[in-house]
């Protein structure tokens, strides 16, 4: 028989064929006089079994040795190896359906670290602005991504705490007078939103900051200004700064966590 009709057989392609040629899983028949590949009931019984293994999630670089060893091959080594291999491939999708779930539950963004679903949706309900839920949430990546599983857990409380809903509310009137901040603003304007800040969020600063710098959070507070530098307007950034200072004086020179440059 021909390439096609073994393929049609088999239920795989003539490019899969070509494929288990390759990677040597299938030895290439003769060609016939009209230089076509002719194949055989053993090369059909060969693909199915090269079918079977492969659906058990075997490799085709491991298949040889069990296809030629015939039916004596102890397969249970592989077997136990497979089954473990398995079980762990269904807890990590166990655990990707479970991140799924939180995230569908709380209508974030998909690249969006779970734990802090539940803040940004507080932070979009409350009514704070698009441009900065989204410029907060690319830090929040940015950051949890650099702090590690200990930086992680702090931050997560610290969202946790400012997107409770007796802060949120507080915390959307702020941003929106630090969204109209521009060159038109007065120094007036832009010391008023900076005190209004740390004079609202200074003690939970005071209360989550930690002693000890926390892993990759000196580094991820230099992407942030750098991230920050390219979104706000330079009213904006001089608020900013007023606020980092008047936070980091009232945590405490040697205190370090999350809300510093958050």
């Amino acid at each position: 028989m021909r390439s096609a009709e073994l393929a049609r057989l088999a239920g795989v392609s003539v490019r899969t064929l070509r494929h288990y040629h390759q990677v040597g899983v299938l030895a290439e028949p003769p060609r016939d006089t009209n230089d076509y590949r002719s194949y055989d009931v053993h090369d059909l019984v060969r693909v199915l079994r090269i079918r079977r293994l492969a659906a058990l999630g075997i490799a085709l670089e491991r298949m040889p040795e069990l296809l030629d060893d015939g039916a004596d091959a102890d397969g249970a080594p592989l077997l136990d190896e497979l089954d473990r291999e398995l079980a762990d491939h269904i807890t990590r999708l166990t655990r990707q359906r479970e991140v799924v779930a939180r995230l569908r539950e709380h209508r974030a963004a998909p690249d969006l670290p779970p734990e802090l679903a539940p803040a940004m949706a507080a932070f979009a309900a409350a009514g704070i602005s698009p441009d900065l839920v989204r410029a907060d949430r690319d830090q929040a990546v940015l950051v949890s991504h650099l702090v590690g599983e200990e930086g992680r857990q702090h931050l997560a409380e610290f969202y946790r705490r400012l997107s409770a809903h007796d802060v949120v509310d507080v915390l959307a009137g702020l941003t929106e007078r630090f969204g109209r901040l521009d060159a038109g603003s007065d120094d007036r304007e832009v010391d008023a939103v900076a005190e209004g800040f740390v004079e609202a969020f200074g003690a939970l600063v005071t209360e989550l900051a930690v002693s000890e710098p926390l892993p990759g959070f000196d580094r991820a507070a230099a992407f942030l200004g750098e991230h920050s530098a390219d979104l706000l307007r330079l009213r904006q950034r001089e608020a900013l700064d007023l606020i980092e200072a008047g936070l980091t004086r009232l945590a405490g020179p040697d205190a370090d966590g999350p809300a510093r440059g958050a």
